[in-house]
This record gives structure tokens, C-alpha cells and sequence, in this order.
């Protein structure tokens, strides 16, 4: 059964269920908290089916003892349960963290594949595109390159008869140049006699200007003599004496006279010479210069003939160094293609081989996916028999405690909220509270508590459901069981008992609930059961039974019952087997969830909401679900009979933050006396008192069956995030742990036939 370990080595726990599989999950040995204690399916098995062992059946001290020592081991055996889910869990998201990873690159390898096949297609397809076009270029350019050796080959005999002509032509221009360079230097000789011709010319210009010059002051010299000559000859007969004198300056005077005429005559002869001179000089100048034009005119048409050959012979050299370097680029360029061509090749080559490795890799890939996949498997399966079996001890120690679960949820924060959840709420992290903790600060101070589970703000519907769905199943097995919702206004109750209508992923638990009867219902037809259902629907509203469902309800029957006037009275009433009974409800017979959903949107029209200053929609009325189950198998003769009740309690809330004036007044002291009802009912209980106040509110005697009955009853408690609502929090927390602590009666699966009469049971 259960002991420690009988070698040094940990066997394999939960082995037989799990198909001995080497790495379904690590050995749990339990270290610290189970002391390596094991517990394989046998153990379980013997634990569950274990009876109590004694003499005296009337012994109670030694029931009493034995069954703390099976409590003890039941304990021991969940903690076990635990540290393995835990490890599975571990495991788990290791698994899928792997999976994940595995899948994306797998995802990341098949894109790069598919990206470098196309690539290498429209490399592949570009490659023999540019290689058909590279051998019509080569063709084309093999033909140019004959028609290019042709004319290659008829321009260098064009060639040699221009290098040829160029000969004779460089002679003659030798020649020419010869003979200009002589015509030059006849020139330059007869441009240096006509510049000397042309000094001297100057020079004698000089010189008669020169003479010209002094013949007027001759002339004058002249005109005075003969003045004075006249002189004399008038002064003769005075200058008697001076005559001898006079005359040899006369004849000296007239000889210098005589010599000054010689000369001019003679200058003015060689003027007349150098003046023929100069004549002669420019006619040969002319003539010279004739002769120079000629030339220049012969050098100039001897020129443009060899320019003329220069430029041919020019063309030719450059047409022929065009056409070898053409020939040249072609032969570079088809080298060129055809390594390129040789690349390309390679690269496809490799590419083949690349894409066979990426094919192969992603096989392996695929393979370790799948075996990832197939562990994944492998170890939800161990995870989900683990939280069964886990599940099913929890259910065996509440049923043998008799406590009523309870769950608290906090709602997510709204925009009118004040300050943000994390200084106010935090949740423990340590294994033993995790998920199951819950701190609250006021003033600097720390509130511990624990639950059977705590849903933080970002827990979907679904989640919550999946945590009720074994006490929805009992129903079904035949058991009574009861699920209400619990807090202040505006936490968020109808939210999680009804959800957000039209939206499915805001379902709340009833329409899931219902969901999940149905579809079991519909599975278990092929095990021979056959199930009849009925539901009411019922609300308390200033301690006055309403039935939601009932056809004859009138505004005017409302307004006389809250005017004072008396409506249709609903007597509750409990038989001997623990039912309840309340009398002219409406009862209806339902096949559907369809039939359900449309029961529920009447009775929420129907049900009694106000606007305070806590909610805009305030439930102002306790609302009561009841799902009644009644099942026979006629294979096994087995017949059951369950009771589903599901409780939205009005909102609680203090008066003072209410602000609720008139009837809202009266409403609101009805809700807090009925649920003050409640608690004293909750604390009787947990005192183990022997007088219980169930009468003392329409509630808690409606509720007598589940509080203090043989119900599987769970709480939720709702929560708000904001700080200005933690004071009601606390509260509403610390009732919850009252309620959690109480012990109530052991479940029993009733299996009698339903009586006759078809009004519902609220046990």
C-alpha cells in the first residue's frame, strides 16, 4: 500500500498506468513533502478500496482514529499527486516549449527551402535563358566575327596600297618640303635685302630731310651775304681801306657757296639713284612675292592631298585597331560566358545538394516533431489520468471531511476602477499556495488566504468551467449538488454564473453547465441511459419568492406585491430525504440547451435589477437555477436521480456607498439581512453549534439541503481589484474562509426513482 521505498534506486511512479515508458515523466520520490513515500495504481487502488477494519463497530474513538490515519495516507497520496502533476507540468511545457520551437523551425527551414527552391528556379530558368541567348549571341557573333576577318582582310589590302601611296606621297612630300624650305629661305634672304633696302631707304630719307633742313638756313646765310655784299659794295667807297679784306672774304664766300651747290646737286643725284633703287627693289619685291603666293598655293594643295592620306590612313589604322580589339572583347566575353556558365553549373550543383541537405534536415526535423508530438501526447495523457485520479482523492477527502469547496475569482479591472490590482491583490508563487493563494493590503498590512482555487482577472470562462465540470458530472451521477456565487456588487457574479450574452467565448458556468449535461446525456445513450430533465427558475427578492418562469406573471401581480397586497404565496418545505420542495413553482420538462438558453433570457427579463451607485446593473435578488435529473439504464436496472442548483446571490454592499434611498433602501437592507443570515448560518456551522438559524431567511431555508445537508456544494467568491472596494473584499474574503472551513454532510448518490409528484427538489 503505502511505505517508503524498498531499494536505494526510485521505481517509476504511476508505472502501470502510464505503460511503463522510460521518459513519461522524472521519478517522484516526494522528497520534502512526502518523505519518499510511492504510491503506484495498486496503492491507489487498495487506498480507495480500503474499509474500515475493527472489532467493535460501536468503537468510535477507534473510527475516529482510523479515519484520520486514512486521511493522513489520502493526504500524503494527493501531495504525491501533486509534485508528480507538477513535474508533468514541467515536463509539459518543456515539451511544448521544444514542440514550439521544433515547429517554427521546421516552419522557418520549410519557407527557407521553399524561398532557396524558387530561388534556385529562377537562377535555373535565368541561367539557361542567359545560355540560349549566350549561344545565339556566340553564333552572331562567330558570323560577325568572320564577316569582321573579311573585311579585315580587305582592309589591310587597302592598307598596303594606302601605306604604298603614303610612300609615294611621303617622297613627294619630301620634295615639297624641299623645295618649300628653299622657297623659304629664298624668301627669307630676299625679306632681309628688302628690310635692308628698306633701312637704307630710310636712312637716305633721313639724310635729304636732313638737307632740306639746312637749305633754308644755306639760303638765309646766302641772302645775308648778298645783304651784305650790298652792304659793302654801298659801303665801298667808305670801306676803301677794308676792300683787300672784304674781297677775299667775298671770294672765300662764294667758293663756299659755289661747293654748298656742288653738293646739293650731287644729293639730289643720289636721291634720284636711290629712288630708282627702291623701285627696282619693290618690283623685285613683287616679283618675289608672286612667286611666294605660287609656292604657298603649291605647299597648300600638296598639303591638303597628304592631310587627305594622313586622315585616310588614319581611318584605316583606327578601323583596324577597332576590329582586332573587337575581336579581342568577343573572345574575352565569350571566355567570360562560358565561365560563367561553368559557375552556374557548380552553383546548381551545389544547390542540388544544399536542397537534398535542407530535404533531409527537414525529415529529421519532421521526425523529431512527430516524436516530440508523440512524448507531448504521451504526457498529457499521464497529466490528465494524473488530475483524474488527483481529482477523484481530492473529491474522496472533501466527501469524507464534508467541507463545501470554495473558489475565489477576481474580476479584471474597469476603466472607472482607481488605482491599478497589483498594490493592492498579489498571488503567492510558492508550490504549496500556488493557485490556491491570495494576499490582500490594507494600511501596510498583509492578508493571507487559501482557497481550493484562485482565478486571477485573466482566467477565461473556460477555465473556470473546467474546474467545476466533475461537480456538473455528478449531477448526472446522481448526486445534489450546489453552486453559488458570493460578493459585493459589481464583482462580477452574474458574470461568471450567466457570462456576457451573444458572445460564446463569454459564457458563464450555467450555459456550460447545461452544455455539458446535454452532450453527456447524448454520449451515454449507447451505455443504455436515458435521461429526463426539468428545470425552474426562482428568485428572492425582499423575502418574497418570485417564479421567473411562470406565465400568469403580470406587472400588475409585481405591483401589488410590492405595494403590500398579497400575491401568490411559495411555501418551501423539506421531506425526510433531504428535498426540497416549493409549492405552485413552474416546473418545465426540457430537451435542449435551445429550449434552456430561451428559459434563461425570459427569466433574466423577468428578474429584478436596480442602478445604485456600486453597479449601473445591480441584481437586486437572489436568483435560483434548478436542473433536475432523473436517469434509468435499462441494461442495469440502475436508476438515478441528481439536482443541479445554481445560485447568483445578490449583490452585498454597505449602505453608506450604496447610496440607495427608497425602495433601493428597502431592497438593499433585504439583501444584507438574508445574506447576514447566511453567515450566522456559516458560523453555526463552523462552531458546530447544535441549533442551526436556516429559518431565519427565505435563503438560508431554501439553501438548508446544501449548508447543512448531503450536498457537493462549492462557493465562488468574487472579488473586486479596485482599492476603494477593498474593505468589502476582506470581508467578503474572510466569510469565504468561514464557509470553506465548515463541515457539512458526506455526499450520497441518490438512486431511488423519482416520486410521482414533479415538483423539484433544491437538495
Amino acid at each position: 500500500m503505502v511505505g517508503p521505498a524498498n531499494s536505494g534506486r526510485t521505481r517509476q511512479a504511476f508505472s502501470v498506468v502510464n505503460g511503463g515508458q522510460e521518459n513519461g515523466g522524472p521519478p517522484s520520490s516526494a522528497g520534502s513533502e512526502c518523505g519518499g513515500i510511492e504510491f503506484t495504481k495498486e496503492d491507489v487502488e487498495a487506498l480507495l478500496n480500503e474499509k474500515m477494519k475493527g472489532k467493535n463497530k460501536f468503537n468510535l474513538k477507534e473510527k475516529c482514529d482510523q479515519m484520520m490515519d486514512y486521511i493522513r495516507k489520502l493526504r500524503l497520496c494527493i501531495k504525491w499527486f501533486q509534485e508528480l502533476e507538477g513535474s508533468y507540468l514541467l515536463e509539459q511545457e518543456k515539451l511544448r516549449n521544444m514542440l514550439d520551437c521544433a515547429e517554427r523551425k521546421c516552419n522557418e527551414l520549410e519557407v527557407l527551402m521553399k524561398n532557396k527552391e524558387e530561388e534556385l528556379n529562377s537562377i535555373i530558368m535565368e541561367l539557361r535563358k542567359n545560355c540560349a541567348s549566350l549561344h545565339e549571341k556566340l553564333t552572331k557573333e562567330e558570323s560577325e566575327k568572320l564577316a569582321a576577318m573579311d573585311s579585315l582582310t580587305r582592309e589591310k589590302e587597302a592598307r598596303l596600297a594606302a601605306e604604298r601611296l603614303q610612300t609615294s606621297l611621303t617622297d613627294e612630300l619630301g620634295k615639297a618640303q624641299r623645295e618649300h624650305l628653299s622657297a623659304s629661305q629664298k624668301i627669307t634672304s630676299l625679306n632681309d635685302m628688302y628690310k635692308r633696302l628698306q633701312e637704307y631707304n630710310t636712312s637716305l630719307q633721313q639724310y635729304n630731310s636732313k638737307l632740306q633742313t639746312e637749305l633754308p638756313t644755306v639760303n638765309e646765310a646766302l641772302k645775308r651775304v648778298e645783304k651784305e655784299k650790298a652792304a659793302v659794295v654801298e659801303n665801298l667807297s667808305t670801306l676803301r681801306g677794308h676792300y683787300n679784306a672784304l674781297q677775299d672774304q667775298f671770294t672765300l664766300t662764294r667758293a663756299s657757296q659755289d661747293e654748298a651747290m656742288k653738293q646739293r646737286e650731287a644729293l639730289v643725284n643720289d636721291v634720284v639713284c636711290l629712288r630708282g633703287e627702291l623701285q627696282q627693289a619693290r618690283d623685285d619685291r613683287d616679283r618675289y612675292l608672286s612667286q611666294v603666293e605660287v609656292l604657298t598655293t603649291e605647299v597648300v594643295k600638296y598639303k591638303e592631298c597628304t592631310g587627305k592620306s594622313f586622315a585616310e590612313l588614319e581611318n584605316l589604322s583606327l578601323k583596324s585597331n577597332e576590329l582586332e580589339a573587337r575581336c579581342l572583347s568577343q573572345s574575352d566575353q565569350i571566355k567570360a560566358l562560358q565561365d560563367k556558365l561553368g559557375a552556374a553549373e557548380k552553383k546548381l550543383q551545389v544547390s542540388d545538394l544544399s536542397a537534398m541537405e535542407t530535404r533531409t534536415e527537414y525529415e529529421e526535423q519532421k521526425k523529431l516533431i512527430h516524436d516530440l508530438q508523440n512524448r507531448l501526447a504521451d504526457a498529457e495523457i499521464k497529466i490528465i489520468e494524473g488530475e483524474k485520479l488527483r481529482k477523484k482523492l481530492h473529491n474522496t477527502i472533501l466527501e469524507l471531511k464534508g467541507n463545501i469547496r470554495v473558489f475565489c475569482r477576481v474580476r479584471p479591472l474597469l476603466a472607472d476602477d482607481s488605482a491599478a490590482e497589483a498594490k493592492v491583490i498579489s498571488y503567492p508563487t510558492s508550490t504549496e499556495f500556488f493557485g490556491r493563494g491570495i494576499d490582500l493590503m490594507q494600511s501596510g498590512q498583509k492578508h493571507s488566504f487559501t482557497f481550493d482555487k484562485v482565478f486571477m482577472p485573466d482566467a477565461p470562462q473556460q477555465e473556470v468551467f473546467v474546474e467545476i465540470s466533475q461537480l456538473v458530472q455528478s449531477a448526472l451521477d446522481g448526486y445534489k449538488v450546489c453552486i453559488f456565487a458570493y460578493g459585493q456588487t459589481g464583482s462580477g457574479k452574474t458574470h461568471t454564473m450567466m457570462g456576457r450574452p451573444g458572445n460564446p467565448e463569454q459564457k458563464g458556468l450555467i450555459p456550460r453547465s447545461l452544455e455539458q449535461i446535454f452532450e453527456t446525456r447524448q454520449s451515454l445513450k449507447s451505455q443504455g441511459w436515458k435521461y429526463e430533465m426539468q428545470v425552474s427558475m426562482l428568485e428572492i427578492y425582499n423575502e418574497t419568492i418570485r417564479d421567473l418562469l411562470s406565465t400568469n406573471r403580470s406587472c400588475s401581480d409585481v405591483s401589488r406585491t410590492e405595494n403590500g397586497v398579497a400575491g401568490k404565496q411559495y411555501a418551501i418545505k423539506h421531506d425526510g430525504n433531504g428535498n426540497t420542495h416549493v409549492s405552485d413553482l413552474t416546473v418545465v420538462d426540457v430537451r435542449s440547451t435551445r429550449e434552456v438558453s430561451f428559459l434563461l433570457d425570459q427569466a433574466a427579463q423577468s428578474r429584478s435589477v436596480g442602478k445604485t451607485q456600486m453597479n449601473e446593473q445591480s441584481s437586486r435578488s437572489h436568483f435560483v437555477f434548478t436542473l433536475r435529473i432523473s436517469g434509468v439504464n435499462e441494461s442495469t436496472e440502475q436508476q438515478v436521480q441528481g439536482v443541479l442548483n445554481l445560485i447568483d446571490l445578490a449583490g452585498s454592499e454597505r449602505l453608506s456607498k450604496s447610496g440607495s434611498t427608497g425602495d433601493r433602501l428597502k431592497e438593499t437592507q433585504a439583501i444584507n439581512k438574508s445574506l447576514s443570515s447566511l453567515s450566522d448560518v456559516i458560523f453555526a456551522l463552523a462552531k458546530k453549534e447544535d441549533h442551526v438559524p436556516f429559518r431565519n431567511s427565505k435563503l438560508t431555508y431554501l439553501l438548508q439541503p446544501c449548508l447543512g445537508g448531503d450536498s457537493k456544494t462549492l462557493m465562488f467568491v468574487n472579488i473586486s481589484p479596485d482599492p476603494s472596494s477593498l474593505g468589502e473584499s476582506l470581508c467578503s474574503l474572510r466569510f469565504a474562509a468561514r464557509v470553506n472551513a465548515c463541515e457539512i454532510g458526506i455526499p450520497r448518490r441518490q438512486t431511488n426513482m423519482r416520486p410521482s409528484d414533479s415538483r423539484l427538489s433544491y437538495g
